[in-house]
């Protein structure tokens, strides 16, 4: 009963019908619950380390929010909250969240090119690695699987969406590096760390990789600076790496004339590109395989539909696949059709229609 009524009011806020509001309008009772104590105050100290576990900072404090390290947690793998569709598809997950999650990663020739390289440039200490790629092809994905896939002997400082000067640069390498790095220190102290930091970690036998995401936000000057730093080094040995995700800017920006020193550096490089029709087919069938289903819910013909309206870009793959099995559960459907898929689109709900004709043009 509960769940025929969920679905007779999603189906209404779907389609905007003004009357969905008043299918909630009930009588909700409070239960009564005793007052609770007055709160004990913290010492500042710990008041602020609790309150920087909750994403809130203390006065005076710089944000890290962009600067991840490998002392980042990973949750229990294929444990998700439960999806309003879940039950009705037997689904143990949700299949097609926007989010990047090594745990539903699919291997299509491209994305195993991709992975190969990252990882031939990390164990081999390749000085930089290259990876790009258009907007939602995966990139972050594959990123996240080789972090947590490194053992201890390898230090990953991870950094997402890099900018500003060179001396902000320096703090941010040394914020995920969990070294510290205080606003009023010059630019020859924060180095003078930064150089002590990756002698002593070679000298315990590890190596340290630095991994920018987003990096296309880079300034020409700032990835010189960065070729600065991997001229650290103790004998013949690298004591540094640079792993550089990006979209195709970064290449561009990498090929310009005055960057000559910076590719011959590049020992590894790919540029990872959109799924085509049959992977599209596998991709789709993987994910709803690993979120507990082995039912085809797709129809061929929505698969290519899907195909066609998102040029194989993974993350508009998972935008539409998601919004038409709700379609599909608010009519109590079993499966995704053709008609399911028009419907999303012909109700102006998927938004990225027309950044998949963007990315369409730019590919050809």
């Amino acid at each position: 009963m509960q769940r025929s009524r969920t679905r007779k009011l999603l189906t209404r806020i779907l389609w905007f019908d003004p009357g969905a509001v008043e299918e909630v309008k009930e009588p909700v009772k409070t239960p009564e619950v005793a007052p609770e104590p007055a709160p004990v105050e913290k010492p500042a100290e710990a008041r602020w380390t609790g309150e920087r576990e909750q994403g809130v900072r203390a006065p005076g404090t710089r944000s890290t929010s962009r600067v991840l390290s490998r002392s980042l947690t990973w949750g229990e793998p294929g444990r998700r909250l439960p999806d309003i569709y879940s039950d009705h598809f037997g689904l143990k997950a949700r299949p097609f969240a926007l989010t990047p999650d090594p745990d539903f990663l699919f291997w299509p020739p491209a994305h195993e090119t991709a992975y190969a390289m990252l990882e031939y440039g990390v164990h081999t200490n390749a000085p930089i690695t290259l990876i790009t790629g258009e907007i939602g092809t995966g990139k972050t994905t594959l990123l996240l699987h080789l972090v947590r896939s490194l053992g201890p002997e390898i230090k990953v400082g991870l950094i997402s969406n890099p900018h500003g000067s060179r001396a902000e640069l320096l703090r941010w390498v040394l914020q995920a590096l969990e070294q510290p790095a205080e606003p009023h220190e010059s630019y020859v102290d924060l180095f003078s760390r930064f150089q002590s930091f990756l002698l002593s970690e070679y000298a315990e036998g590890r190596s340290v990789v630095l991994i920018f995401d987003e990096a296309q936000n880079l300034s020409a000057e700032a990835l010189e600076e960065l070729r600065m730093f991997i001229n650290i080094n103790s004998g013949k040995d690298e004591v540094l790496q640079l792993v550089l995700i990006g979209q195709p800017e970064l290449r561009d920006l990498v090929s310009r004339p005055g960057m000559r020193q910076f590719v011959q550096r590049v020992a590894s490089s790919y540029h990872l590109t959109a799924m085509d029709l049959r992977t599209v087919r596998g991709y789709i069938q993987h994910r709803l395989k690993v979120a507990g289903c082995d039912q085809r819910v797709f129809t061929p013909s929505a698969i290519t539909m899907i195909f066609d309206l998102t040029k194989g870009v993974p993350r508009l793959v998972n935008q539409i696949c998601d919004l038409s099995m709700v379609y599909a559960f608010t009519k109590g459907k079993p499966t995704v059709t053709k008609a399911t898929v028009r419907q999303v689109v012909a109700d102006g709900i998927f938004f990225s229609a027309q950044a998949a004709s963007d990315t369409n043009e730019k590919l050809e």
